[in-house]
């Protein structure tokens, strides 16, 4: 199944429903009036959209997402990189590495994950 597109504003609710889930929607519209300045009418739409797109669910007024935050976050770079870089991963590597300053230890980081998917490990 394909990853539903979580759109901007969209992908700030989730982040706080992530953080917080299962939680009620009462609670939800504080939460989102607190932190995104949304009316609760903003609130209770964006759960309905959510809802009906497969995004997250809403059964007796608790709400659970039903996609997770990796993936949202893989199908969104992925369709960047499809995008942006024709699908080529060293193109956007090259593209971010020349106008991003990156650190030895990030350096280290990616390429122990590049070394542990070349022996097969599962690097999330």
């Amino acid at each position: 199944m394909e990853t539903p597109k979580v759109y901007d504003s969209e992908y700030r609710f989730c982040l706080i429903l992530w953080e917080h889930e299962p939680v009620k929607s009462r609670e939800l519209v504080r939460l989102c009036q607190e932190q995104l300045g949304w009316k609760p009418t903003t609130t209770y739409t964006v759960i309905k959209r959510l809802s009906e797109r497969g995004i997250l669910k809403n059964e007796n007024t608790v709400v659970t997402s039903l996609v997770s935050k990796d993936q949202v976050q893989a199908a969104e770079l992925e369709e960047f990189v499809e995008r942006t870089f024709e699908g080529s991963l060293p193109a956007f590597v090259a593209a971010f590495t020349k106008h991003q300053k990156i650190s030895q230890a990030e350096i280290d980081t990616v390429q122990a994950m590049i070394d542990r998917y070349r022996k097969g490990e599962n690097i999330g």
